[in-house]
């Protein structure tokens, strides 16, 4: 089993590579997103230190383009169509499974369905070209500094490992899929409120706004009056947003386990609910 080879690859060094990629993918993830969040994100579908899209990412990569490793043309243009199908695909058959987006670039320019987008595809070439020449040499030297027993031993124990974390994350996701609704509900319930609150509140401002202006037409300070309704207008905004933001909180505080922590990590998927409900409607 170990002696299979793609593309002079075998077996045996894939799976360790995945492993460290893995890993590396899953230190950049939660760094980036902690460091944009404030706080510790465990990031990853699984509870463990590891980011499996990134190892699939990189292995798809490196066995496929490995005859091109010479040409950094090839490797860039052929790292953007292979990591962007495997994106767009994980996608795919994520939503199909969970019924929601766990990512979306809606708002991202040239995106498609807001599964993959060209800023990402970029940087998926970007990547590859940094992978054959910086990081793959590393990963090399790190697998050959031990013996070759134990890192299959260490596959078989990861291996397993991982298994029985995937069956219950995937349990969580499960059941995460059957929150959703109710929590969409209530999101937009409180939407509501908070719109109806944030319109009365305009339309005192604006009420007050003819009368200063009316009050003081003589004057020259109608700017600085206006000036200063703009800015009052935009902290009541501020102040609403804060409060559906705390009110998400909530929703978050009353699970616990690998929902929460799905919850945290992937914020939006209340929103990747609706997306995903969209698009089959369509």
């Amino acid at each position: 089993m170990w002696d299979f080879t793609i593309n002079g690859i075998d077996l045996y060094h894939m799976i360790n590579w995945f492993i460290i990629y893995s890993f590396f993918g899953w230190v950049w993830e939660t760094f980036y997103v902690s460091i944009k969040q404030g706080e510790f994100i465990n990031r990853g579908f699984i509870s463990g230190p590891f980011c499996t899209i990134y190892g699939c990412g990189a292995i798809a990569v490196y066995t496929i383009l490995k005859p091109a490793e010479g040409n950094l043309f090839i490797l860039f243009f052929g790292g953007i169509v292979v990591a962007t199908l495997l994106e767009y695909f994980t996608a795919v058959l994520m939503e199909s499974i969970f019924h929601t987006s766990w990512w979306d670039y809606s708002d991202k320019k040239f995106n498609f369905q807001g599964r993959i987008c060209l800023g990402a595809s970029l940087g998926w070439g970007v990547f590859t070209v940094i992978l054959f020449r910086v990081l793959h040499p590393v990963v090399e030297d790190l697998v050959s500094l031990y013996p070759v027993y134990v890192g299959k031993i260490g596959s078989c124990v990861f291996g397993a490992g991982y298994l029985v974390d995937f069956c219950r994350s995937a349990s969580a996701a499960f059941h995460l899929r059957e929150r959703l609704p109710q929590w969409e509900h209530e999101l937009e319930k409180k939407q509501v409120e908070l719109m109806l609150k944030l319109n009365a509140r305009f339309e005192n401002l604006e009420f007050a706004r003819g009368a200063s202006i009316e009050s003081i037409r003589e004057r020259m300070e109608d700017a600085e009056v206006l000036n200063a309704l703009s800015e009052k207008r935009i902290a009541i905004q501020k102040e609403l947003m804060g409060e559906l933001a705390a009110f998400r909180k909530s929703l978050v505080a009353r699970t616990k386990g690998n929902t929460r922590r799905f919850l945290k990590a992937y914020p939006h998927l209340n929103r990747g609910y609706r997306i995903h409900h969209k698009k089959n409607k369509k």
